[in-house]
């Protein structure tokens, strides 16, 4: 039967034509080939958020009014919704944790070389929706902390010239961040932006399989890529489901208090991890510099870094070859030296 079904399937898919790609596609095999496996933790962790994602949509009500209560009724009603919702907010965490490191990897590895370009271009995409989903869903659960962090960073957004404004009133909906915001970003969570990663990370994948791994400057042995790698790919995917279940078990996401508008903002607030640098360069910059508020100065240095990071592999080889891994080196380095660094003091503060 089996061999029946695979004869019907290959007529009509071909996928003997598959299986015999799959046999002959290698990975290349050296010193830094550990870091090949956080591509595919990324798509793993990313699946994760769409199955527990769609767990929680059964029960969850957007709303001003119905929120906070849907999510409490998840946590303390619904058979293993306090799982499903932990697991939830782990994998959101370390998919942007994975996402960065593997970033950082393809950087120092020169990975981003010609001819893998738009592999580049796609995923520092890909790290700013992942990074989107982070600040539009931790607003959902509609508390305290979710609501005045919601304030504090869609206020940075008013802070631009000319545009603030209308881009203020355009995320939250209106003035102040009500129910209309919650709806907004609602959509944004659950529509807007898995449409825009699905299509993204499917680009990214075509172009990795088409030019395939890089292969590094010391690699001299290739590894099959089924079932060789394959296999240790999903080892890692078990290790790392592993160990979102021990957080989310030992380690709830905790709720909170409910959302008060009429209230102050609770002492020592912060945004999550993933935005500790930015938040924190904006808090120690000077009111004015040269008559121009320091905020805007901040994001300037965000939306600079942010391009030369995009456009990293049509600017780099325009450097001068002689020094110029060393001064790649420095600057990646140095960057992500300072990024700690800000992640750190913030956190301390």
């Amino acid at each position: 039967m089996i061999d029946l079904l695979r004869s019907w399937l290959d007529e009509r898919y071909q996928l003997n034509s598959f299986l015999e790609w799959a046999r002959h596609k290698t990975v290349p095999v050296h010193r830094w080939t550990v870091f090949y496996y956080t591509g595919g933790v990324c798509l793993f962790l990313f699946l994760v958020q769409i199955a527990t994602g769609i767990l929680l949509l059964m029960y969850y009500r957007v709303g001003a009014e119905s929120s906070y209560e849907s999510v409490r009724f998840i946590t303390s009603q619904v058979e293993y919704g306090w799982l499903m919702r932990s697991v939830h907010s782990w994998s959101a965490n370390l998919l942007i944790l994975f996402v960065l490191v593997h970033m950082l990897s393809i950087y120092f590895m020169r990975a981003y070389r010609s001819p893998r370009e738009l592999s580049w271009v796609s995923g520092c995409f890909l790290l700013g929706i992942m990074m989107a989903f982070g600040f539009s869903g931790y607003l959902l659960p509609w508390n305290e902390l979710a609501y005045f962090a919601t304030k504090v960073g869609t206020d940075i957004v008013g802070q631009l010239p000319i545009v603030g404004g209308w881009l203020l009133k355009l995320v939250r909906g209106g003035e102040e961040v009500t129910g209309a915001t919650l709806s907004r970003f609602f959509g944004l969570h659950v529509a807007i932006l898995p449409a825009a990663a699905s299509g993204l990370i499917g680009l990214h994948l075509l172009f990795v399989q088409v030019q395939g791994m890089s292969h590094g400057e010391d690699a001299k042995k290739h590894m099959p890529f089924f079932p060789n790698f394959v296999l240790r790919d999903l080892t890692l995917w078990l290790v790392v489901l592993n160990v979102i279940c021990v957080l989310a078990v030992f380690f709830p996401w905790e709720l909170g208090l409910k959302a008060d508008a009429l209230k102050s903002a609770p002492a020592g607030i912060k945004p999550e991890w993933y935005f500790l640098s930015q938040y924190q360069l904006l808090k120690v910059l000077p009111a004015k510099i040269l008559f121009i508020p320091g905020e805007l100065w901040g994001i300037g240095m965000f939306s600079a870094v942010g391009a030369l990071a995009l456009l990293l592999p049509f600017w780099e080889p325009r450097l001068p070859k002689s020094g110029r891994e060393r001064l790649l080196t420095i600057l990646g380095a140095g960057g992500l030296a300072a990024a700690a660094a800000l992640t750190l003091w913030g956190h301390l503060s």
